[in-house]
């Protein structure tokens, strides 16, 4: 079992600056309850799952629409299905694997937490799923960015995996694997089809950052 507790303070430290709204906390205690819920084990996957959902949803850890205002939208080649979710699902053809039968369906927690744990679980979204990067001989958080969007952003979100897999607290399940070098954080910058906020002057320290980015976002 996870310590939920500890989770929440470590996260709270490492990734988001110090503080944690509600809504963060309530998304991540939604996918930790599926994760509980589907009774899985390694803990890798959890924590690449909690990565990507942090960067596809510029940190809010609830379900996000893709931004850019109806006409941008309007432009694109999946119209009106656009990018929804904890990781952007576009395409009808992809929203309906989850269970959605009308746009905004993966903007609901249902289909969101399927889409998650479906999509990179069973290699749903791109052909490669968790187990193809994350198992008894393998340990591979960079290129697991493959599961969802090739190499986008790979190292970025492999540091943040690296951080909740610290926040989970468990070394068991990847102990029987070689070591890989360990991926620097990089303070979390949002897809810019979710937030383009201009950025903030550089801080001097992780924490600040996070606060800085964080508390812009939430005052918009």
């Amino acid at each position: 079992m996870i310590d939920r507790a500890a989770f929440f303070d470590t996260v709270r430290a490492s990734l988001f600056g110090g503080w944690l709204s509600s809504f963060q906390v309530e998304g991540m205690t939604l996918i930790l309850d599926e994760w509980d819920r589907r009774k899985l084990t390694d803990t890798r996957h959890l924590a690449y799952a909690l990565a990507t959902t942090f960067h596809e949803t510029g940190a809010k850890m609830q379900p996000v629409r893709e931004g850019g205002g109806e006409a941008y939208l309007k432009a694109k080649p999946y119209y009106p299905w656009v990018g929804e979710g904890l990781v952007q699902v576009t395409w009808e053809v992809n929203a309906r694997k989850f269970g959605a039968t009308k746009p905004g369906d993966c903007m609901s927690w249902p289909v969101a937490l399927r889409a998650l744990f479906d999509g990179m679980g069973q290699g749903l979204f791109t052909g490669k799923k968790l187990a193809d990067y994350f198992g008894a001989t393998v340990n591979d958080p960079v290129d697991a960015r493959r599961i969802v969007n090739g190499t986008d952003k790979a190292e970025v979100i492999a540091g943040y995996h690296r951080l909740f897999l610290a926040a989970i607290g468990s070394t068991s399940a990847v102990a029987m694997v070689a070591p890989v070098a360990p991926v620097p954080a990089v303070p979390v910058a949002p897809p810019q089809h979710i937030d383009k906020l201009a950025p903030a002057p550089a801080p001097t320290t992780w924490g600040d950052w996070l606060k800085s980015a964080f508390f812009k976002r939430t005052a918009q």
